[in-house]
């Protein structure tokens, strides 16, 4: 039987490519650059500046410092944090500028694609050899290592079509986060309006104890008794970063008679944390599950009167006047 030829090549491609991908070290396909500049024309990056593991600046380019002694860079150059490498602090550079700080600036080799380029030091391959850093206290990636390790590169004509294909899907990516910004910044100028202090304050007062009450989460367990059975409980991680909690966050545990367990709308708070301003959370549960528990480190509370609409209750408990409060405000 005759063996089909095996390309050396992803399986998907894009259309009109046929060629093997080369394996070449990695100083081949970019130059370290090393002139430095103070040049108080340009804008100035440093490691604070680079949202990590987002590969974007943190702010605007005019808010930039500049004047600053670095390395300069051109458009189209790569800034990779080599300072504790873990934290992703890198950059496709859409501007001219200075990199102050521990940053190696990459700059493209024999006409290969920065924007390629870009998406190859971002692999799991690069990462790993990248982390075998030297130093413990302050770990930096070790040039001799990321400069001789090889890497299967493509023409590059196919590289410009990768590095679109990705560029586009980064720029999408940035149009959602802003999106998503502007969306907690309404939010949160709503919840400052709906529950102020001014507003709130001239309501009548009701205490929690008279229009529900409490239970407690899971006592008398064990780490063995996690993760395994046919019941689930609600995490204090899905308490803690959910307003509104989420079914898919559950995990699983035997089933015990002796636990209290959750129902539709109850409200979780949280109880015990490492920093102050996470105790007190709330999180409204918003469906109904058979044999679902709460974690230890919260207690629940059940609304027992028609009075309050769980999901305004929810919203309420977690606003910044709630917390400050041991009693709610009615409307009635």
């Amino acid at each position: 039987m005759n063996r089909r030829e095996v390309k050396k090549a992803p399986v998907l491609r894009f259309k009109g490519f046929t060629n093997d991908w080369e394996q070449r070290k990695f100083e081949n396909l970019v130059s370290r650059l090393s002139k430095t500049s103070n040049n108080e024309s340009l804008p100035n990056v440093t490691y604070d500046d680079i949202k990590s593991k987002e590969n974007s600046l943190n702010k605007d380019i005019t808010e930039l410092t500049h004047g600053k002694k670095g390395i300069h860079f051109n458009k189209d150059d790569i800034l990779f944090g080599k300072l504790r490498p873990y934290l992703g602090n890198i950059l496709l550079a859409r501007f001219n500028g200075i990199a102050v700080g521990d940053f190696w600036v990459l700059s493209p080799k024999d006409n290969n694609i920065s924007s390629f380029l870009f998406d190859l030091i971002q692999t799991s391959k690069f990462k790993y050899i990248s982390n075998l850093s030297s130093g413990s206290k302050m770990p930096r990636s070790d040039w001799n290592l990321v400069s001789k390790a090889s890497f299967w590169v493509p023409i590059q004509q196919e590289q410009n079509k990768i590095g679109k294909i990705f560029q586009l899907i980064d720029n999408l990516v940035s149009l959602q986060q802003r999106k998503l910004k502007l969306l907690r910044t309404l939010k949160s100028g709503l919840s400052f309006k709906l529950f102020n202090k001014k507003h709130l304050n001239n309501l009548s007062q009701i205490s929690l104890d008279q229009i529900g009450q409490t239970y407690s989460g899971l006592t008398g367990k064990s780490k063995k008794d996690f993760g395994h059975g046919h019941a689930f409980y609600v995490s204090y991680l899905n308490v803690n970063q959910n307003e509104i909690g989420n079914p898919k966050q559950i995990d699983r545990i035997e089933i015990d008679k002796k636990q209290n367990l959750v129902q539709k709308n109850d409200i979780f708070f949280t109880i015990s944390s490492e920093t102050p301003e996470e105790v007190g959370l709330t999180s409204l549960w918003p469906v109904s599950c058979k044999s679902l528990y709460l974690n230890s480190f919260c207690f629940g509370f059940r609304i027992n009167t028609k009075m309050f609409i769980p999901l305004y209750l929810g919203y309420l408990f977690r606003s910044e006047y709630f917390r400050e409060k041991e009693t709610v405000k009615s409307f009635v």
